[in-house]
Parts: C-alpha cells; structure tokens; sequence
C-alpha cells in the first residue's frame, strides 16, 4: 500500500472537514454551505461511509486530498505531508512528483528573508534604513525580528550572488521564485534599495515579499510586490496573518488595514488581530481566507477617496462570505499616525466601530443637501448598489427602512429604486449556465438510485431488465453501468466501494456526485423500486422517441424503394407500440 493509500485509509473526513467548516447530519450523510463558491442553501454533502465529499453547486467533489488542495490552495504533496502527520503516518516526499517547486520556493524565500534581515540588522549596506525604521518609524530590534524584517541592497545582483554561489542555486530556480529577473543577460535582484517585509501565510510558509522605499521622496513606487509566482498571487493574501491568526479567533473579529506600518504599530500597543490588504481592495480569496477565522471584519482603511472606494468594493466580497461588516474610523490621516498620537483614542474607536452601511448612510447624507431632489438622488445611487449585495433579507429591510425614514420618503419608492438598480446590475452581469435536459437528468437519478440503494444488484437487475439496448446520453454513465454489469455478472452481489475503485480516473467525479445527490424519502423498499422502475421506463420512451425520430429523418431521406419505406414503417409501428406498453 502506498503512502496516500495509508493516509487515506486513516484519515475521518468529517472529522477533517469539520476543521474548516461546520457540518450537519442530513440522513446517513453530512452537509454544508459550500466553502468554495457563494450560496444561501447548502449543496456540500459529505460521505463518511464512502469517505468523499460533493458541491451539487459548484460541482467540485473529491476525497480529503482534493478538499485540502482545494480549501487551502495546496499541491498534493503538501496536503499528503499535512494528512500524514494527523494520522501519523510518516511521509517520504523524494521523488514524488510536485514534490519540489514550492518547497523550493519556500526554502528559497526563507534564505532571502534571512539575507535581507541580516543586511538590514548587521550590515553596514542597511544602515540608511534602520535609522529611518528605528528613529523615523519608532520601531524597536524586537518588532524588526518579529516581522522579520529586512532590506535589499542597491547593488542590483546583491542576493542572487548570494543564492547562487553560496547556496548553490541557479538562476531559474531564483526567476521561478520572483527573486530575481533576467535583463539584456544579467541576473538581477528584484528587489533593490527598499525596504523588505515578508508575507507569511497561515502556515508559516514565506510566499513572497513587499519591498518599500526608505522613504516617501524615493524615486520610483512606494510599494512593489513579488510578482505572481507557485506561492504567491496577487490579492490571495495579508500582510501579518500568520502573527493575527490565532487572536482574530479570540477577539471574533478581524481589522483589515492598509500598510505594513499600520500593522506593525497596531501590534506594538496590543493590537494582534489586524492584518493589510495587498492591493486596493478585498479579494473574493482573502474574503473566504478571513471568513475561516472569525464571523467578523472591520475596516480600518485611509480615510481618503482610495480608502473610501476600497470599503465600497469590499462589500460584496464580504457579504457573499457571510461576514459583519463594519468600519473603524481611525481619527487621522492613516491607522499608524492615529496609533501613534493617541492609541487610547484608536482603541476606542475599534470598540465604537459603525456597521458599514450606518457608516455610509451617515458620511452621504452629511455630504449633500437631502432637502432637495439632487440631494436625495445622489445619496440613493451611491448608497443602494452596496445595501443590493446585503444577504440577510430582514438586514436589509432595516437599512431600506432607515434609508426612507432619514431621507424622508416612502419605503415603497426606495424598493422601487433598489429593484431598478438591480435590475441594471443583472443586465450587466448575465451569466450563462449551461443546463442539462430531463433525459440527462434521469440518467443520474437512476444510477443514484442504483448507488444509494440496500441492494445495489437487485435494482440495477431491475432497471437493466427495462432499459434494453439502451444507448445512455451521458457517456460516462453509460461506461458506469458497462462496469456494473461486469460485477453484476460475476458475483453475487454489488460493492459499491469496489465499483469505485476499478472505475477509471475520470469516472469517478461522476460516479461520486450519483453517490451523494439527495433523494426523496420513500415509504419501504416496494416504493424504493417501484420509482427506479418508473425512472428506467421514462428513459426507455426517451430513447424509443429518439430513434422514431432518426428513423423519421432516414424515410424522408429514402429512395424511392417500396421494401425500404414498408421496412421503415414497420420498425416505427414497432416502437410507437412499445413506447404505448411502457
């Protein structure tokens, strides 16, 4: 046996899947909202019987590999490594496949911040930027090796030197890894002269780095990231979640702030559930990263017209999440000036924090005249787009309700108003979904009927005895059953366990979804067969129908052949009279 083979033999995934998310009883099964796309009615369903898990949603599905690899953005390696030390059983990663390129990366990263913080900390080339972090910034040796924090030296190859000739890396390693670039044939750093922050995950793992200026006068922008590599993307991540993790599930909210500098100063007076946005607003990714740790976010962005837009793009993110949204108003220019003049006052203002949609009404009805018609107009078209991406319905009728009451008009014209906006937001946002027909449909029912039946042989015996040369229009069913008829042949007896592991690779989603889609609740067995009885009949008129109609297209195709017409209308009276004795 194999090392997954081991670890997968071991490992509960209800037990590891009720880690992340809560999972509830539904019959012999568990269900969820699905952490992976947004919903109001839990489509997730988990099978401890058969250890596999489905989105009837968004249609992902697997075992407990494919949920780590997929909830935490891993390779197979890393999720093997990670189920392994759960159920103790050790694993051996050399020469397992991806086993390399982000642990490579990881290793490379470690290296770099090490460098870059020995430059900053001991180096004479750093000096320059510990006097502005330490005097300018007021930040003491501990906080420094807290964030690790280093800086990059302006000789422009500094650290690929480094890497390559005393680590013994190459240059493709160090591209791959966002560290350097190649540049008219020289290896150059990508980060030079700045000062360097790295992004740690929830894991520990280093997965890039922000490089800053020394100063805001330097020349070129303020702050540059790793470019997307294996490890890092852009608006997947905070800056300080690795240090915040732990204290946002105690406090039960998260602060979102701006820069590194806020988080720094808000952890130096005791502010240890914050992390920084990496881009200009939240990210669907960093939403969902937030929304494992605690219930709640707080903003705590600049108070100018970026940070204002920045909040009101990160509503809808934050709602689909299920998350409470609210706003702290630092009192100064930025979290990190505010901390540092009154940090008695910023405390107060995270405790004193304003729902975001009070925070919004508030600051839009202060800035225009809401006694005139432009007034009230231009406080509804800002306002009414974020309260449309509220979930909670009875939420949002408080806030309509607020809304007609402190602008003084009907609740019934302010619907109005939000339908029309939202109305406007679906014309522009229409998303096709490809749907299957009922004959599709029939065909999975029927074979999870099969999969979930007591006696897996005695149905599917049933249903073959109806479906007589029936020719199945999904074809990955149809190869399902070819397999089911080959056990139902040799034994005595079907074990869907061991259908599915003979099933080929790519039948095996579909084979799974079967397993796990709900079914009604019949009264007894009788009833149980008497509905795969009237499924499998429903799909033979399917199929009868379609041939009359192929057979239809070939007669009025056919040559003028008296014994090719009477054969054709025979066959059709034929099946017309099957399909009447269905």
């Amino acid at each position: 046996m194999d090392q997954a083979s081991r670890v997968r033999e071991k490992i509960d995934i209800v037990a590891l899947i009720s880690e992340y998310i809560p999972l509830k009883k539904m019959g012999r099964n568990f269900t969820t909202i699905c952490p992976f796309h947004s919903e109001n009615t839990p489509s997730f369903v988990v099978s401890p019987e058969r250890q596999i898990w489905h989105c009837f949603g968004c249609g992902k599905g697997g075992d407990a590999f494919t949920f780590l690899m997929e909830y935490e953005n891993l390779e197979f390696v890393e999720a093997l490594r990670i189920l392994g030390k759960k159920v103790g059983v050790e694993i051996k990663t050399y020469g397992l496949p991806s086993s390399s390129k982000k642990e490579l990366i990881y290793s490379l990263n470690k290296l770099a911040a090490e460098y870059y913080n020995f430059v900053l900390t001991k180096h004479s080339a750093g000096k320059t930027a510990l006097e502005y972090l330490t005097k300018y910034r007021k930040l003491t040796d501990r906080l420094i090796n807290t964030f690790n924090i280093g800086f990059s030296p302006s000789g422009g190859d500094d650290l690929s030197k480094y890497l390559i000739n005393k680590k013994k890396f190459n240059k493709n390693d160090l591209i791959e890894a966002g560290l350097s670039f190649q540049k008219e044939g020289r290896l150059l750093d990508f980060f030079r002269g700045r000062i360097i922050f790295p992004l740690i995950d929830h894991r520990e793992n280093i997965v890039g780095f922000s490089g800053r200026t020394i100063t805001d006068k330097d020349f070129g922008p303020k702050y540059i990231n790793t470019r997307d590599t294996l490890t890092y993307h852009k608006g997947s991540m905070f800056f300080g979640l690795n240090l915040a993790k732990d204290e946002i599930k105690k406090e039960g909210f998260s602060i979102v702030m701006e820069g590194e500098f806020d988080i720094i100063s808000a952890y130096k007076e005791g502010i240890r559930n914050a992390v920084a946005l990496k881009g200009t607003a939240l990210t669907e990714p960093q939403a969902l990263l937030l929304s494992r740790f605690a219930p709640k976010t707080a903003l705590c962005l600049d108070q100018d017209s970026a940070g204002i837009l920045a909040m009101k793009r990160s509503i809808p993110v934050l709602e689909k999440r299920g998350l409470v949204i609210s706003v702290i108003v630092p009192g100064e220019k930025d979290p990190d000036e505010a901390i540092k003049k009154n940090p008695s006052a910023f405390k107060r203002a995270i405790k004193n924090d304003i729902e975001i949609y009070d925070f919004f009404i508030s600051k839009l009805i202060s800035e225009n005249d809401i006694n005139t018609a432009g007034g009230k107009k231009a406080v509804t078209d800002e306002i009414l787009p974020l309260v449309s991406a509220i979930q909670n319905e009875i939420v949002k009728e408080h806030y309509l309700k607020k809304l007609s009451k402190d602008l003084d008009t009907s609740y019934e014209s302010i619907v109005r108003q939000l339908e029309n906006k939202s109305e406007e937001k679906n014309d522009k946002f229409i998303q096709k979904v490809q749907k299957m027909n009922r004959w599709e449909m029939l065909e999975e029912y029927l074979l999870a009927l099969i999969t979930q039946s007591k006696n897996p042989k005695n149905e599917f015996e049933k249903s073959k005895d109806v479906l007589i040369d029936y020719k199945f229009q999904i074809p990955s069913i149809g190869k399902i059953f070819s397999v089911l008829t080959v056990f139902d042949n040799k034994s005595e007896a079907i074990d869907i366990r061991i259908i599915s592991k003979n099933l080929a690779k790519e039948l095996i989603p579909v084979f799974d979804k079967c397993f796990l889609t709900p079914l009604p609740k019949f009264e007894n067995a009788e009833k149980y067969s008497e509905e795969l009885i009237r499924v499998s009949k429903e799909l033979r008129i399917f199929y009868l129908k379609d041939k009359i109609r192929k057979i239809s297209a070939d007669f009025k195709n056919a040559e003028k052949n008296d014994q090719v017409i009477e054969k054709l209308r025979d066959e059709i009276a034929n099946i017309t009279s099957q399909i009447a004795s269905s």
